[in-house]
């Protein structure tokens, strides 16, 4: 049985703490998430007690008017929610559970219509893996694995892209630029990268998706190079998938049997009837999203240093290989291959080489905010 329960915190906070204004929550047989929205960002801890089985979460100078046991989860792994000051100024919240469960948390920033978010998922049983930003690709918590980012170069074999000032073509620069990326990545300790393709191949484009969920990819980020009628059009884009792009995915997810039997963040939608299946996919795509974006503002960020920017803010659109539920995804349109002179940068390797030194800067710097838990990057950092 799946239950949503969402409660809005009111009350006056101190004024030196972070202020809990709210607690979302779904759930159904072997997974529960809780969303705690915040006033502003958070350090946290989090740790399992048996005999009873518990989950205990320390947040780190917050505060909160409202008693956690007067919510009710609708969860068959959370019997009850409570909380209570620690050292002053954190707070402790515990999960008193039914079963043992292992937890896995993140936090978020402010993306889109949200704030600061903290989440924490509670997975009951044997499921393995975890959510958007959760412990993936970690055979054992006391080894922390690296942070796994795929990188796509669009286009390829019969499909040649755009063919852009001078012949200089697409599926080609952007190949040169996706291994510049690559090398750069795999010098970066705690970073694990990844290519969709290292050769001049077609890829369809959700065999793109496939290969980055069969990585456990942390982050996906496929390269284009942007054309227009008008030769003058010039600059770098990123794109994120847009709400509409994320709601028709969810409808083919549920549609295709094929889906219901994958794993979605370590929770297969096999045994789930629609609703579930359909309230689980929108909580991985909603963190999902969100942490493309934040991603996403810090790559074109560093773009912006080494090439004008086409758009100032992060895009959203219903790009296929952004589909992917549960793993934050990023379409970069390098530059406009249209444009003779971003033509002539394209084919140019050091050119080349200070985009993607930029795209990893960005890539690096999302990380030191938001490693997953179990990674190396998430240790050196807390």
């Amino acid at each position: 049985m799946l239950g949503l329960f969402c409660v809005v915190v009111s009350g006056i906070a101190s004024a030196s703490t972070t202020r809990i204004t709210g607690l979302r929550t779904a759930a159904d047989t072997d997974r529960s998430r809780l969303v705690f929205d915040l006033g502003g960002p958070v350090e946290h801890q989090i740790f399992t007690l048996q005999d009873p089985s518990r989950i205990v979460i320390d947040i780190e100078d917050v505060s909160i008017d409202t008693d956690l046991r007067e919510i009710i989860p609708d969860s068959d792994l959370i019997r009850r929610i409570r909380s209570a000051p620690r050292n002053g100024n954190d707070l402790r919240v515990v999960l008193d559970l039914t079963e043992s469960a292992r937890p896995k948390s993140f936090v978020l920033e402010p993306a889109a219509d949200y704030g600061h978010r903290l989440v924490v998922d509670v997975v009951g049983g044997d499921a393995s893996g975890g959510g958007s930003g959760g412990d993936r690709n970690q055979p054992n918590a006391d080894e922390p694995r690296d942070i796994v980012v795929a990188i796509d170069p669009g286009h390829g074999g019969h499909d040649p892209g755009a063919i852009g000032h001078g012949g200089v073509n697409e599926k080609l620069v952007v190949l040169q630029i996706a291994r510049r990326l690559n090398r750069l990545l795999e010098e970066t300790p705690g970073l694990k990268p990844v290519m969709t393709r290292n050769s001049d191949i077609y890829l369809p484009l959700r065999e793109r998706m496939r290969r980055a969920r069969k990585a456990d990819a942390d982050l996906f980020i496929s390269l284009h190079a942007d054309a227009f009628r008008d030769a003058r059009a010039r600059g770098s884009s990123v794109y994120a998938l847009s709400t509409n792009g994320a709601s028709s995915e969810a409808a083919k997810w549920i549609a295709n049997r094929e889906n219901s039997a994958d794993m979605l963040g370590g929770v297969s939608l096999d045994d789930k009837d629609e609703m579930v299946a359909s309230v689980l996919l929108d909580l991985s795509q909603s963190a999902t999203i969100e942490s493309s974006l934040s991603a996403g503002e810090r790559i074109l960020n560093k773009l912006g240093s080494v090439n004008r920017l086409h758009k100032h803010s992060v895009q959203q659109a219903g790009f296929v290989v952004l589909k992917a539920p549960d793993v934050p995804s990023l379409l970069v349109e390098t530059a406009f291959i249209s444009n003779p002179q971003e033509a002539r940068n394209l084919r140019s390797s050091a050119h080349q080489e200070k985009l993607a030194r930029a795209m990893r800067d960005g890539i690096e710097e999302y990380f030191k905010t938001a490693a997953p838990r179990g990674t190396r990057i998430y240790a050196q950092n807390n």
